[in-house]
């Protein structure tokens, strides 16, 4: 691989892992905004009787936002899996742009 399309690869990749932890960043927002609301509705439903019919539709939707929040961690895993790949494929492309630079500099030396 020539030294222009390390380059251009490396900025590729480097974009692509900033991409990648946005998106972390996202997913984690939007756990913390479910975590919020599930304690809200824990907190109404310690005010009601634990058989009222009030009482095991917020556990209904408490059961939601829970399985909501599963999904959103695997989605989190997969992003950071993706992230740790980038970051490997960065480091080697960065062996290459080193070569390149060294055997250049050895060239004209």
């Amino acid at each position: 691989m020539g030294m222009a399309a390390s380059q251009a690869r490396f900025l590729l990749l480097t974009s692509r892992k900033s991409d990648l932890e946005f998106t972390g960043q996202q997913v984690n927002q939007s756990r913390m905004q479910l975590a919020n609301i599930t304690n809200q509705l824990f907190t109404v439903a310690t005010n009601l009787e634990p058989d009222s019919p009030e009482a095991i539709q917020i556990q209904l939707r408490i059961n939601a936002m829970q399985s909501l929040d599963e999904s959103l961690e695997l989605q989190l895993r997969r992003v950071d899996t993706q992230q740790k790949s980038v970051q490997t494929e960065i480091e080697a492309v960065q062996k290459v742009i080193d070569k390149n630079v060294s055997m250049t500099f050895k060239t004209f030396a």
